[in-house]
């Protein structure tokens, strides 16, 4: 008799039944004097009762101006030590916090504020070519609910913390778990980014799991060079950290591997987060073996699948005998798998682990949502505290992605194996994951129509070494255009798209290859993208 791709994750540990303003504050009272934030381009660092200090500063002055429960406050900075003050001060009040990607354009900036409807928009002024302030100038007449912009390093930013009031307003509020907390844009089908809305119970619970697997204490600290904005660098590195009384450093706004790997040695970081490109570069710098990093066991490998001589060299060159891998999405706050210390390299390579605590997984048939004997290829849904509130505003796409049951459909293709094991085998849509970036084709597509000399354009994934896959667009000229080249093509979309959404490569067609009922085969596309760029 078969058995079915189903499992749960059993756990002796209960699930935190906490706001994450409350577990905080019991973290603070069990770890005060212990170090709690590090904020290496800052030259700061704050004790626990410091960071609260910082925390309860920002809170008060958001009541001041007049945020409230439910309340949206946008937030659009690389990482710096605000992120995380801005993070844990909305959670306190019971306003909403919007992540805004720092690698947004105007376009995307005003589709987010006014879908999100933002109230509060707290930048930094600018990062590396990214002046955002220009951007918010740009965007703010078309987004009316826009009532404050504070960017920070600014006197709004010091009239903002400095305004003080009565610390026991912030004991009134009353919260529940289950409000929501968080809204993470991830991007869409239909040309525009979902809002997946997330509470605190989501979000505290799925920190705390993955640091109980990594297996923290407060004499952890944890380096954190991925993106505060997503899951990864907010929720499995923020509160896995917070929730265990360890420590978080930040090594520079965005992932440099000279500064990750000085921040590890001279910190004396016990874990290391990163998708297996960070890995990659910081196993290339020149003087890697110039680092003491002796002090790291464990971390996080994320975002794509970990080519096995990367992970042994994690291991073997970096000392993180306790790395782990793990699997997710942004709507199910992020870990629905991860591996274990007691997992062989070829587990921690060939899957993605077991179910997580508190969670269930099955593997079903796309066709009929029945649940595939172990061992048969089928669509990865879970079920649990993890699971999204639903995307803001948009019941129908909810809808689309949750079931009746309350299962999650994440559209990946898994296989379970007879000792509950998944492995990630590819996409039922045609989803593109470049260095850990998830990126839909169709928003791309979206964009690219509006330039006046493309009759039509369809975006694939095609190999790379560097960043597992990098997208190519397949394009048909209006009669009478000049054929776009690669370097056109990316100077029109520069500025107007992320970076990492602009294609590489171009390819000019006639036609795209199709099914008799009319609909575009990527398949063959990608197929025969490979043999033309020598893949």
């Amino acid at each position: 008799m078969t058995v079915p791709s189903y499992a749960s994750g059993p756990s002796t540990v209960s699930l935190l039944g906490d706001t994450i303003g409350d577990n905080f504050d019991r973290t603070v009272a069990a770890y005060g004097d212990r170090d709690a934030l590090v904020d290496r381009a800052a030259g700061k660092r704050w004790t626990y009762r410091e960071l609260s200090d910082e925390i309860t500063a920002v809170a008060l002055g958001l009541l001041e101006k007049g945020v409230g429960k439910g309340d949206r406050v946008g937030i659009w900075s690389p990482n710096r030590a605000e992120w995380t003050f801005v993070q844990y001060a909305t959670a306190k009040i019971g306003a909403i916090l919007v992540n805004i990607n720092p690698a947004y354009r105007v376009h995307e900036l005003t589709y987010v504020l006014n879908q999100s409807g933002i109230r509060t928009l707290i930048s930094a002024p600018s990062f590396k070519t990214s002046d955002y302030a220009a951007m918010i100038a740009e965007a703010r007449p078309s987004c009316p609910a826009l009532t404050d912009v504070i960017l920070l390093d600014s006197p709004e930013w010091t009239d903002l913390v400095g305004r003080g009031g009565d610390p026991s307003r912030l004991a009134g509020i009353r919260l529940s778990a289950d409000d929501p907390i968080n809204i993470q844009y991830t991007s869409g089908t239909t040309g525009f980014p979902k809002g997946a809305t997330l509470s605190h119970h989501n979000i505290l619970n799925n920190g705390f799991f993955v640091g109980e697997t990594c297996g923290y204490t407060a004499e952890d600290k944890v380096c954190i060079p991925v993106p505060f904005y997503h899951c990864f660098g907010m929720v499995m590195g923020n509160l896995a950290c917070t929730t265990h009384g360890a420590c978080m450093v930040i090594p520079a706004p965005a992932f440099q591997p000279a500064e990750t790997l000085a921040a590890a040695a001279e910190e004396k970081c016990t874990s290391l987060y990163g998708v297996p490109t960070m890995f990659i570069a910081m196993l290339a710098e020149a003087d890697f073996e110039g680092y003491d990093l002796s002090s790291l066991r464990t971390g996080i490998m994320a975002g794509s699948p970990c080519p096995v001589e990367v992970m042994k060299q994690v291991i073997e060159r970096m000392g993180m005998t306790e790395v782990t891998i793990c699997y997710g999405m942004t709507e199910t706050s992020p870990v629905s798998t991860q591996t274990t210390a007691a997992d062989s390299v070829d587990r921690r390579v060939s899957t993605v682990g077991k179910v997580h605590p508190h969670l269930e997984v099955k593997v079903v048939d796309p066709e009929t949502g029945l649940t595939v004997p172990r061992g048969e290829p089928g669509e990865f849904c879970t079920r649990g505290y993890s699971v999204m509130l639903g995307y803001w505003e948009q019941p129908d796409k909810t809808a689309e992605a949750i079931d009746a049951a309350r299962w999650m459909h994440t559209g990946d293709l898994a296989v379970m194996d007879d000792e509950g094991y998944l492995s990630i085998t590819g996409r039922i849509k045609d989803m593109v994951i470049r260095g850990g970036e998830n990126i839909y084709p169709r928003e791309i597509e979206e964009f690219l129509y509006t330039h006046p000399d493309i009759l039509d354009a369809q975006v694939i994934g095609v190999p790379d070494e560097r960043y597992g896959e990098e997208l190519m667009a397949w394009i048909r000229m209006r009669d009478g255009a000049t054929a776009l080249t690669a370097e056109s093509l990316r100077e029109f979309c520069t500025g107007k798209l992320a970076h990492y959404k602009i294609p590489r490569y171009v390819h000019i067609v006639d036609e795209f290859p199709m099914t008799v009922t009319g609909k575009i085969r990527k398949v063959e596309m990608r197929a025969a993208a490979k043999e033309i760029l020598g893949k």
